[in-house]
């Protein structure tokens, strides 16, 4: 074993007894409780190494040692691989979200469960609809000059809007305007058919008009113009205890949770379903989050994305199980909401 691979042995230990412990991690205790087959002086050469080159760190009461961004930032980066779940947890998880009633019910079970997985605070995107397909279409009458607007995508979005219009509009106009929708967006991205939609109010008859503007506008406005906003938060509660010897980080953290943008951004980097991405400590751009660590994956359909979903807590976290959680649960939701 080389002197490098060594000493990242002796990171690894640092990072395993601090996760653990939440304690400072000092040379005897990594002689006690791992069998680094090195003497304590070796430990102590390579610990002060690490030390300089940024990897841990002193705390200013103690004798022992902690990690450094930098030092989980290595950690991470020389995981050789994500230790995956077991089959029973596999199949718990898949039948916990197979049984999810609809996509609203899938979301909210895959976050609570996420969050009970690792202990920490879960959110969960809903699917972007950007990305999404509309399956149907439906507009139904309500009353002489009301109407309600159903868009269904193909994650099992449902979206509905209810518009008023200035006239009184007859069942004949109302499966007129239907079927001029279905045919503009219907199997079509949301992305792709936003200007199908805007052309529609240049194509609509005189006696139209009113009814065809004021449906293309919510359409628009609700579904094309401001798209994913919409986020599923579960565990918070976690955060007391996880932040509990940093209580200064906490109130930051709840208030980054809280505002949703910062996840926002964060999940929108996320460019397939496949990868499991790390942000750690000064790397989050939010300085309510310089504290924390954001594991985070996509999920979706084979090489569609659809929307993210992440895991919020302390840097001092255990990386290889967060990692390893978001991984089966991102797959699982996507496979669920891709099958509705």
């Amino acid at each position: 074993m080389s002197a490098e691979d060594r000493r990242f042995e002796v990171l690894r230990a640092i990072v395993a007894d601090y996760v653990a412990t939440h304690e400072p991690v000092g040379s005897r205790a990594l002689v006690d409780r791992h069998h680094l087959r090195v003497s304590p002086a070796t430990i102590r050469n390579d610990m002060a190494v690490l030390e300089d080159e940024g990897y841990i760190a002193q705390p200013h009461t103690s004798a022992g040692r902690i990690p450094t961004d930098m030092g989980y930032r290595l950690f991470v980066d020389r995981l050789s691989q994500v230790k995956p779940l077991s089959v029973g947890e596999r199949k718990a998880i898949q039948g916990f979200l197979s049984a999810g009633v609809d996509l609203d019910d899938v979301l909210r079970r895959s976050v609570r469960l996420l969050a009970q997985l690792t202990r920490q605070v879960a959110v969960v995107q809903y699917p972007n609809l950007t990305r999404s397909v509309v399956r149907h279409v439906e507009v139904v009458l309500l009353g002489t000059s009301r109407l309600l607007l159903v868009v269904i995508t193909d994650t099992g979005r449902v979206e509905q809007r209810v518009v008023e219009v200035e006239e009184a509009i007859s069942d004949e106009s109302v499966s007129a305007l239907k079927s001029m929708l279905a045919t503009t967006i219907t199997g079509r991205r949301f992305a792709d058919a936003a200007e199908g939609l805007r052309e529609l109010v240049d194509l609509a008859e005189p006696g139209m008009k009113d009814a065809v503007t004021t449906t293309v506008s919510a359409l628009l406005d609700a579904l094309v113009e401001h798209p994913e906003g919409r986020l599923v938060l579960s565990g918070t509660s976690h955060a007391t205890g996880a932040w509990a010897d940093q209580p200064g980080s906490l109130r930051g953290v709840l208030e980054a949770l809280d505002e949703q943008v910062t996840l926002l951004k964060l999940l929108a980097v996320l460019e397939s379903p496949d990868a499991v991405m790390v942000s750690i400590g000064q790397e989050n751009d939010d300085a309510n989050l310089s504290t924390s660590a954001l594991v985070s994956a996509g999920y979706g359909s084979g090489d569609m994305l659809m929307g993210g979903l992440a895991v919020v807590g302390p840097t001092r976290m255990d990386y290889p199980g967060t990692m390893a959680a978001v991984r089966a649960v991102a797959r699982y939701v996507g496979e669920t909401v891709a099958g509705r």
